[in-house]
């Protein structure tokens, strides 16, 4: 069993440039249905996420602002999304979808969730396409009910997890680790409690090598009860916004790496999908499926 939390407003009214992210909502679990590693039973409508557990993470003022669409022109202009109220229920429903997903992986040791990633949302403001930041608040979630003491956030999109280290700056209970391209946005980056940056045009032998050496030592040393994985795909050399030169075979080992040190070390793992840039849109769906696949080989 393979839970998956699939978003069924993904369809908003966007300018034509931000269109072409979006497809990969739609047809991502369509390729895990036609190959038999979900089924229709796997996939769950997220419930939207309740403004109180929402603001344990963000500002409950600019909470406010987002719903009640009063966001100044600059704050805006920093998303990078028009506002609209369907644009903000997907939020909410983005992040209660990782909460039921990190509840479901207690139980069965991995969740996905189709959407989400949106690590660049700070306490009082979104930017770059994030506006709530699903894994953080989920985390703070299963804090506040006692379902976990020690979380590590494993953040490895090709971008900083910038508003992910912010929010838990100081923070004992979570740990935030981010691996990305020293020179990808953002370009000024926040601090982590661990972070890992990787030169332009990086390869799989570099990357694998680095998170190899990295996170079983991570995971041993900081000894969590629960793992939020980010698995973006835009570390890909064909990504339009990254700067890495990982292949699809490459991003795919990374993703059983990670996946098989969880499931030996019986730690319940969370994944939202982050970014994915490739100019062709089967190139993404490719990767993000590779990484279901390697969870369906590991987790039967």
């Amino acid at each position: 069993m393979l839970p998956v939390a699939y978003d069924p407003i993904y369809r908003l009214p966007l300018p034509e440039k931000h269109r072409f992210p979006m497809e990969k909502y739609e047809l991502l679990p369509q390729q895990l249905l036609r190959e038999g590693i979900c089924t229709v039973s796997d996939f769950f409508t997220p419930a939207s996420v309740s403004k109180t557990h929402v603001c344990r993470i963000h500002d409950p003022e600019y909470i406010a602002q987002l719903q009640g669409l009063d966001l100044d022109a600059r704050a805006v202009r920093k998303i990078g999304f028009p506002l609209s109220k369907q644009l903000i229920d997907r939020e909410f429903i983005i992040a209660g979808g990782t909460i039921q997903g990190a509840v479901a992986a207690l139980e069965v040791g991995v969740a996905f969730n189709i959407a989400g990633g949106t690590h660049h949302a700070f306490y009082s403001h979104g930017e770059a396409f994030c506006l709530l930041n699903d894994q953080a608040i989920a985390a703070q979630f299963l804090l506040d009910r006692g379902y976990a003491k020690k979380i590590i956030i494993v953040d490895l999109d090709v971008h900083q997890g910038n508003g992910t280290a912010a929010l838990f700056q100081n923070h004992q209970d979570v740990f935030t680790f981010s691996m990305h391209g020293a020179k990808n946005y953002p370009f000024k980056k926040e601090k982590s409690d661990l972070d890992l940056e990787l030169e332009d045009g990086c390869t799989d032998e570099v990357y694998l090598e680095v998170l190899k050496n990295t996170l079983p030592e991570l995971l041993e040393k900081q000894a969590p009860d629960f793992v939020f994985y980010l698995s973006g795909v835009d570390v890909l050399a064909t990504d339009k916004l990254g700067r890495l030169s990982l292949s699809i075979a490459g991003c795919k080992q990374r993703d059983y790496f990670v996946f098989e040190l969880c499931k030996q070390l019986k730690i319940p793992v969370q994944c939202s999908m982050g970014g994915g840039y490739s100019p062709a849109i089967k190139t993404i769906i490719e990767a993000h499926t590779n990484t279901y696949r390697a969870a369906r080989d590991l987790y039967g």
